[in-house]
């Protein structure tokens, strides 16, 4: 799986981007700047593509502080334009307005405490999930503003399990790495001269302090992409792959409307 041509997968993806780009009608790409691999390697690709006209936004939210150092030192080594706007305070707002209005829940203890070590279930992934949805409305701010796409960083493993946030990290107008598992976007980013704390670093959707990837699906991405590429698992890890993809199909469709 991994003993692929990166350089050529590298120069098709910068025409891929290209292309869709100017398809679209738009002259650039915006993408968000999160520190970690994915948006590390997307970002250097539509530099590459679009040298002139890419932007990358970092947005911190209440986040680990090293993942904006990381986003900052990667966008300054290869030149790439961006913008820090700190989205803890709306975001701290919002659910101060959620819990004005809505006398059943008591979010104090979250709102105090700033992060959502105090909220259990159900209520930690849902204000957990207002974070990358806060993110999405300000690349499409930025999209909009400049006549660029919104580049999404997702890849071929998390797409396979829906692992995205709806309308968050998932509301993006085209995903370049979608056909890479993530096991050879470590490969990609390598190739491309990525810092290695970035590349070997826990993946993490930073939802959450101590939140990964891997505690939160159960299984590591070793796993996932060889059971994705070559059908390789046993049956209970290709049985629990499937069930999350399963329970996550409707973040890949349209909204489903009546046949009748």
């Amino acid at each position: 799986m991994l003993d692929r041509n990166y350089k050529k997968i590298e120069s098709d993806l910068i025409d891929w981007i290209r292309k869709k780009v100017k398809d679209a009608g738009c002259q650039g790409a915006v993408i968000g700047l999160s520190g970690g691999i994915d948006s590390s390697v997307t970002s250097l690709l539509c530099q590459k593509a679009f040298p002139e006209n890419t932007l990358g936004l970092i947005m911190p939210c209440l986040s680990n502080p090293e993942d904006k150092i990381d986003a900052v030192k990667h966008a300054e080594k290869f030149g790439i334009k961006y913008k820090e706007i700190n989205l803890s305070d709306p975001y701290q707002k919002l659910i101060q307005t959620i819990n004005d209005y809505d006398s059943e829940l008591d979010l104090e203890e979250v709102i105090n405490n700033k992060n959502l070590a105090a909220a259990q279930g159900s209520l930690k992934l849902a204000l957990a999930n207002m974070k990358p949805r806060l993110r999405m409305t300000l690349l499409y701010y930025y999209a909009n503003l400049n006549n660029y796409l919104v580049v999404g960083t997702d890849n071929r493993s998390e797409l396979k399990l829906g692992y995205f946030t709806k309308y968050g990290d998932g509301g993006i107008d085209i995903a370049p790495l979608g056909n890479l598992v993530k096991l050879e976007v470590r490969g990609l980013a390598r190739k491309m001269g990525i810092d290695p704390k970035i590349i070997t670093k826990q993946p993490s959707a930073g939802l959450w302090d101590g939140q990964s990837d891997q505690d939160e699906i159960g299984l590591s991405y070793r796993e996932i992409d060889y059971y994705i590429v070559d059908g390789e698992a046993d049956a209970e890890t290709a049985a629990k792959i499937e069930k999350i993809a399963a329970a996550n199909r409707h973040k890949l469709e349209l909204p489903a409307v009546p046949n009748f």
